[in-house]
């Protein structure tokens, strides 16, 4: 069950209203790395957590805490919306710099939403649940979860230096420090579930069916040879169950493929037609 209390968690209150800046903070609302993609990616994997326990009480904490963080940026935005709809287009017209307002702002904010925040990214693109991770794996998900905290960390500090409001700077430090403890934490969570189970997911699948020839290769499929030098091509692999090693001339495993014609009712181009020279006979040959 969830309580909503009518206080945000952090001030979301800028100096003057911003209808441009409002468009850009739609992205960490409801882009892919958004608040949105976080809140429901962590309340999904504790949902799927099977069994109560430290793990699904992290996921659940910081889930409804990012809920907490949707409703700071979407107040944020109506805010900078506020006095959007007075500016008349006609102004624009005789003004250079109402008109750039005019044309880097989002005009779904005022016909679509009035004035208020969208579960969108900031060129207006839905928000969509194809952006959550949630496969009831805690490590490959806390990994997921790393990710989505760096890339959201990252554009919230590149937005912080688009901006001199002081007010949106403010919240938006907020939101980065928090950021840097979800950073923390999952990396934290990440360690502690690697040292229980090994680092490669699954670490329940039977080694001996897989080619563990090839398990610890890096294969040099671009020009030059850097790549060899790292370490993932030298010495004992992270996982500690093999040798890293590098190829740098890899040859195929496999054979050229051959597949066999489709039936005349699939209507296919026809396989005389796709024959190359080399299926031709030699015609010097007897």
């Amino acid at each position: 069950m969830f309580y909503h209390v009518k206080e945000l968690q952090y001030r979301a209150k800028p100096d003057r209203p911003d209808p441009v800046f409002a468009r850009k903070l739609q992205e960490i609302l409801g882009g892919q790395f958004g608040e949105i993609s976080v809140a429901l990616q962590y309340l999904f994997q504790g949902w799927s957590t099977r069994g109560n326990g430290k793990y699904k009480d992290l996921l659940m904490d910081t889930g409804t805490e990012e809920l907490a963080h949707i409703e700071m940026l979407a107040t944020m935005i109506a805010r900078l919306l506020d006095g959007a709809p007075d500016v008349e287009l006609e102004e624009a017209a005789k003004n250079p710099i109402v008109a750039a307002i005019l044309g880097g702002s989002n005009p779904q904010h005022t016909i679509v939403s009035g004035l208020g925040a969208m579960p969108a990214d900031s060129n207006g693109n839905r928000w969509t649940a194809d952006y959550i991770i949630a496969s009831g794996n805690l490590l490959a998900d806390f990994r997921a979860n790393l990710n989505a905290e760096s890339q959201g960390r990252l554009q919230a500090c590149r937005l912080y230096e688009q901006t001199n409001d002081r007010g949106v700077k403010d919240m938006l430090s907020w939101l980065i420090a928090r950021d840097t403890m979800h950073q923390n934490q999952w990396y934290a969570a990440c360690l502690e579930l690697e040292q229980k189970e090994n680092i490669v997911v699954p670490s329940t699948f039977p080694r001996e069916l897989q080619k563990e020839e090839v398990a610890y290769t890096l294969f040099n499929y671009s020009a030059g040879n850097e790549s060899a030098y790292g370490r993932w091509a030298n010495g004992p692999s992270i996982d500690g169950c093999g040798m890293f090693n590098f190829v740098e001339h890899p040859v195929p495993y496999g054979k050229k493929p051959k597949l066999k014609p489709a039936p005349p009712y699939i209507f296919d181009t026809p396989p005389e037609v796709l024959r190359t020279s080399d299926d031709l006979p030699d015609p010097d040959m007897k």
